[in-house]
């Protein structure tokens, strides 16, 4: 089902979750948030007072994981960890960290990889995250890479956790995004990088509205040309 899937790849708060529900609403396929599985791994770390960083620690709390990801009919995602739901949890701050330091760790990945292809050989999916095009999806119909400054998507995510009443600062905020963008570039397994024949779209200069009108010509266009030489 890859020929008519949409892979979003880029750094933290880059707009790709946000962006990749509206797009799945309005092609009608199922959203994939990955990054809200490797946030959940990264909170069973944080509540089991694991070394986040320490790959024995992590791994053998993978023995002890179950995770499951329902859809609604609105396109709406829920994260359920143990039987618990967890959608809200693992959207936090700390969480934000966790789920980066345990990305890192190959037999997280491992456990994660069967789960995220098989979604995308089974259903035409829009999935976002950090190796999507590279490792999940290389045959994906449309390959985009979603970024902006540091300081743009700090401010983004400092409103996003204001606006749930989570207390921080933007300080700490683009603190913990810096953190991330370093994690994320230089892990050795399934580094971030723009993927071999990914569109790189640039949102630091423009609203959402606006984003997604120019992704969503950008997906018509590219499935279109394609679907015309098959």
């Amino acid at each position: 089902m890859e020929a008519n899937s949409i892979a979003i790849d880029g750094p933290s708060g880059a707009g790709k979750s946000t962006l990749a529900k509206m797009l799945a609403r309005h092609l009608g396929i199922i959203y994939v948030d990955t990054g809200a599985l490797y946030r959940t791994v990264g909170l069973r770390a944080l509540e089991r007072g694991a070394d986040a960083k320490d790959a024995a620690q992590v791994t053998a709390l993978l023995e002890e994981i179950s995770i499951e990801m329902r859809h609604d009919a609105y396109g709406g995602q829920r994260v359920i960890l143990n039987g618990e739901d967890v959608t809200d949890k693992i959207r936090s701050p700390t969480a934000s960290v966790y789920a980066s330091d345990v990305s890192a760790h190959p037999a997280v990945r491992s456990f994660l990889l069967d789960m995220q292809r098989s979604m995308a050989k089974k259903y035409d999916v829009v999935m976002d995250g950090r190796d999507i095009g590279t490792v999940i999806m290389p045959d994906a119909g449309v390959k985009l890479f979603l970024t902006a400054s540091p300081e743009v998507r700090a401010q983004r995510r400092f409103a996003e956790l204001c606006e749930r009443g989570v207390e921080t600062t933007y300080e700490s905020v683009l603190r913990d995004i810096n953190y991330r963008d370093d994690n994320d570039r230089a892990r050795a397994s399934a580094p971030l990088r723009k993927p071999e024949g990914a569109i790189e779209v640039d949102t630091s200069e423009i609203g959402l509205e606006a984003s997604f009108e120019q992704l969503r010509d950008i997906i018509s266009e590219r499935l279109k040309v394609k679907n015309d030489r098959t």
